[in-house]
């Protein structure tokens, strides 16, 4: 088993949550809100209203680091399920910008569904 953690644009999540159901992977967890920041310096929208003379964009931009909003989706799945939800996750995610996300691949060691006590893949169905 594999756990997936992508880190992904809050624009994007309704569309992965379909996608990743649409790909028979149902079963995932959001994480809110969360912050935070590749190489970048700035959130790209602040850069666009800067380079568009908004005063408030300007105003906003100095020369600390800024924390970006994104998402955070977590999904176990059986091992044959990995690269088709990594793909999907891609696929879904990809717009050739900066920005676009990171994905983390975890192997999972035991998995237990507290309702029935089923273990392994038998606890992920």
């Amino acid at each position: 088993m594999k756990e997936i953690i992508s880190v992904i644009r809050i624009n994007k999540v309704n569309a992965t949550k379909q996608a990743l159901i649409d790909a028979g992977i149902p079963a995932f967890t959001a994480t809110g809100r969360v912050m935070g920041r590749g190489k970048g310096q700035v959130h790209y929208d602040i850069l666009k209203g800067a380079a568009a003379g908004h005063p408030e964009a300007i105003a906003q931009l100095g020369n600390a680091p800024r924390l970006v909003a994104k998402r955070i989706l977590t999904v176990v799945v059986p091992d044959e399920l990995c690269k088709t939800a990594i793909d999907t996750i891609i696929k879904t995610n990809q717009t050739g910008n900066p920005g676009d996300g990171k994905i983390f691949v975890t192997p999972i060691i035991e998995t237990i569904r507290v309702r029935t006590g089923e273990e392994g893949d038998k606890a992920l169905n």
